[in-house]
C-alpha cells in the first residue's frame, strides 16, 4: 500500500522558491533545503528529484506568479506608452525597494549565478525574458500605431533596450546603496520614447 505525503508539496515548493531567491542556487545546501521546508532528504527527492531539479521548478513557480501581471498591464486598450512608463518605473521601484535590495529577482540572479554555465536555467531564463520582451514589443508597436511613438523608431530594438534596462536596474538596485543610479536611468530610458 502507497504510503501518503506526510507535507504539502506546493507549500514545500514555495518554501523552497524563497529560500534559493533569498540565498542562491550555489549557497543552499540540500541541508539548508531539509532544515527549511522540514521536509526529509528522501521526500524531497522522491516528490521533486536533486537540488537542481527543485531549483528548476523553483524557477518555473517564480516565473508563472510573475509574468501574468506583465502581460495585463501592457495589453491594456487605449494609450500604450503610458502603461510602458508605467512599467519600467514600477521595475526601478520595486528594485530600490528594501526587499528589492534583500532579494533581488530570482530571474536576474540566476541569469548571472548559473546561466553562464547550466544550459537549463539558462533556458527558464530566456524564456523568462521573452515574456517581457514579447508584451512590451507589442506595446510599442500599438504606440506606433496609434501615434505615440514615431515612424523612425524600432519597436523591437526598443524593446529588447528595455528589457536590458530592466535586468540591469534590478542588478544596481540589489547592490548599490544609491536609488538615484536606478531612478535616473529609467528616466533617461523612457526619454528615447518620446
Amino acid at each position: 500500500m502507497a504510503r501518503t505525503k506526510e507535507f504539502d508539496p506546493e507549500a514545500a515548493l514555495q518554501a523552497a522558491l524563497e529560500l534559493f531567491w533569498r540565498r542562491g542556487y550555489e549557497a543552499t545546501s540540500m541541508t539548508d533545503l531539509v532544515e527549511h521546508l522540514g521536509v526529509s532528504r528522501a521526500s524531497i527527492y522522491a516528490t521533486f528529484g536533486n537540488k537542481h531539479e527543485l531549483y528548476l521548478k523553483a524557477m518555473d513557480r517564480y516565473a508563472e506568479g510573475r509574468d501574468p501581471q506583465l502581460l495585463a498591464e501592457l495589453s491594456q486598450p487605449g494609450p500604450a506608452l503610458p502603461a510602458v512608463r508605467a512599467l519600467i518605473r514600477r521595475f526601478a521601484a520595486e528594485a530600490t525597494s528594501a526587499e528589492g535590495r534583500l532579494h533581488g529577482c530570482l530571474i536576474t540572479n540566476t541569469a548571472v549565478e548559473l546561466a553562464p554555465h547550466d544550459p537549463a536555467a539558462a533556458r527558464r531564463v530566456e524564456i523568462s525574458w521573452d515574456h517581457v520582451e514579447t508584451p512590451l514589443h507589442s506595446a510599442l508597436v500599438r504606440a506606433q500605431a496609434q501615434g505615440e511613438l514615431p515612424e523612425g523608431r524600432d519597436p523591437r530594438a526598443l524593446a529588447r533596450m528595455l528589457l536590458v534596462l530592466l535586468q540591469g536596474v534590478r542588478i544596481v538596485g540589489k547592490a548599490s546603496s544609491d536609488p538615484a543610479r536606478v531612478r535616473d536611468a529609467a528616466e533617461q530610458a523612457l526619454a528615447l520614447l518620446d
